[in-house]
This record gives C-alpha cells, structure tokens and sequence, in this order.
C-alpha cells in the first residue's frame, strides 16, 4: 500500500472480527488509525491492538466518515443496512457476509487466486466468499490452472466454530454433560437442530426447494464467479461435525485434460497459501488440528478417481476463521 489507512472493523466483538484484528497486528498492516465498530450492546467496551486499548464505538450510519476501509463481519442483515452507507462515505467495504457475494458489481475475491478482481469496484464493495468455498478452491485452482476444471462433487466436514461463539460454546456444554455421564435434553441444543456432540449433522444453512443448502449453494455459485466459470459443475453435501476449529473438504475434481497424481502434487510446490501433506503410507494426511489458527490451508490424499475420467479425488483442510474468513478479508486490504 502507498500510504497508511484508517480501518475500521465492523462486528469487532465476534469471532470473526477478533481474529481480523489479530490477522492486522502479525501481519503489520499499515494504518494511522483503526476505528472498531459494533452494536450498541458492546459500545464501551475495549479491544487492545498491539498495546493499545481501543474503545468500541456503537455502529451508525454516520460511523464511516474519513474512512479508508472497512472489514465487515457482522452477518448479512447488518451488511446490507450499514454497507451501502460506508460506501457512499467513500469507503471501501469488505464485506464478510453473502450479502454481496453474487452481485455482479461486487468482486469477489480470494487473493491468491484472483487478485485482479479486487481492482474494480463500482459499488466501493468486496465481498469475502464463504468459508467452505474459500478453502475447496485453494486446492482446485492450482489444479484448475493445469488440467481445466470440469466439475466438483464434495463433502464438507465444518467445524462449530463456522457458527460463532455460540456453536462452541454448544459444543463445549454438551461434550462436559456427556463426559459427566449426563443425558443431553432440548434444553441443551439451541444452535444446532440435533445434538452435535458425539454426532454428525448433515445440515448447514437452511434448506432449499431443491433439497440442497444454502452453504450447498455458495460452493456452485460462488466457485463459478471466482474462477470465471459460468459452466462448472457442482455438487456439494455440508456436514457439521464436533470439532471446534478447522473446515475439511473431500473434493473429487474433474478435469478437461488428463490428469496424473505426480503433476497434480508438482502443482502446489511454492503455491502461496496451501501446502501439500500427502504421504499417507506413513500416515501423513492434513488434518484439523494442523491448521487450527494457521494462514495455510492443506492439501492430501491426491489420488485418480475410480469412477469418472480425469479426474482426482483430494482432502484439503484449512481454518475457517483465519483463511475461510478473517485473514481474506485482510489480504484483500492488502491488495487495494
């Protein structure tokens, strides 16, 4: 960047919005000054920021004046009412929501992949794709540069932390009443529609008429815009699992061109922000736990597919919070 800029984070108090806040202060952003921002609930309260305490402000309309950029991260409610506010302040918004997402005048951006995107933005608006999306494409877009991608069929396993504090916090309540030899009632399920503890839910976001999710949903749309591929084929299952922190995605990939498993790996030496752990023989396989607040996402278990021609069968693993979220958001900063 040219200059330091005046940052502001909206929804500073949620899971998401601290993270951003740790993504600037390792990342040395350069600022002059960084305004938090969140409801009149938690207006008062205080953040530090590299030794600083910061107070937080309660968000209104008028909240954006001499503004450089704002990280939003607030749900998609709040996107919609204040973005469109920040923007005309002549604020550049990077909305965390999928307010936006689909809006042919809002890039979308992942900025390993299409950083170009992020130079256009008629509506001062920028949106930060979904989480899952996020991290299935920093896996296929390397993939995707070599042979053609062609068509996706994936498995999500997401974790709560993809529901806030308040999927953790369910988790964590549950895993104590059962390791106390307690039964879990209603009273003990509020964020997910069935106990998620010992459990698997295949059940993210709402339903649709056409039997799939709207996080189901994201990964076609949203994986068509990012890679300029009006005509990709995708089918995905979103499943939530009892882990705290870290998304997986089984993805089987097919390609336009033949495909072979030691090209496919060559694919992702010094590839920015994914790295290849695939040596299962010796039980070396990304997992959760290696990514759990780490910037990288990785990627194993490449093999051909037995069932469809060119194509490959991956895992790919990453943080949510940090990549699938926050630390997108900051990068895209970066870049503009």
């Amino acid at each position: 960047m040219n200059q330091e800029k005046h940052i502001a984070i909206v929804g500073a108090t949620g899971a998401v919005g601290e993270e951003m806040l740790n993504c600037l202060a390792e990342r040395n952003f350069p600022m002059r000054k960084l305004t938090l921002l969140a409801s009149a609930r938690s207006a008062g309260q205080t953040r530090n920021y590299r030794g600083e305490e910061i107070m937080i402000k309660e968000l209104t309309h008028e909240s954006f004046e001499g503004i450089d950029v704002a990280l939003f991260s607030a749900g998609g409610g709040i996107s919609l009412e204040y973005a469109p506010s920040a923007a005309n302040a002549g604020c550049i918004v990077i909305d965390n929501s999928s307010a936006f997402r689909m809006d042919p005048d809002v890039p979308l951006v992942v900025p390993e992949i299409n950083p170009e995107a992020a130079k256009s933005t008629p509506k001062n608006i920028i949106a930060n794709p979904n989480c899952t999306t996020i991290i299935s494409l920093m896996a296929l877009s390397p993939l995707h540069k070599q042979y053609g991608l062609k068509s996706i069929i994936a498995s999500s396993y997401q974790a709560v932390s993809g529901s806030g504090t308040a999927g953790i916090s369910e988790l964590e309540q549950q895993t104590k009443l059962l390791a106390e030899g307690n039964e879990i009632t209603s009273e003990n399920i509020n964020v997910y529609p069935v106990q998620i503890a010992s459990n698997v839910i295949p059940h993210v976001d709402v339903f649709l008429e056409n039997g799939y999710t709207k996080e189901e949903q994201k990964m076609l749309f949203e994986s068509q815009k990012i890679l300029q591929l009006p005509n990709l084929k995708v089918t995905c299952t979103c499943v939530r699992v009892p882990v705290y922190r870290s998304h997986s995605v089984s993805i089987t990939a097919q390609f336009e061109k033949p495909v072979d498993v030691a090209g496919a790996k060559a694919c992702f030496t010094d590839q920015p922000g994914i790295q290849l752990k695939d040596d299962p023989q010796n039980n070396l396989y990304p997992v959760p736990l290696d990514t759990t607040c780490k910037d990288d996402c990785l990627v194993g278990r490449i093999r051909k597919d037995q069932v469809l021609d060119n194509a490959l069968t991956i895992w790919v693993v990453g943080d949510q919070v940090r990549k699938g979220a926050a630390l997108n958001a900051v990068q895209i900063a970066e870049i503009i």
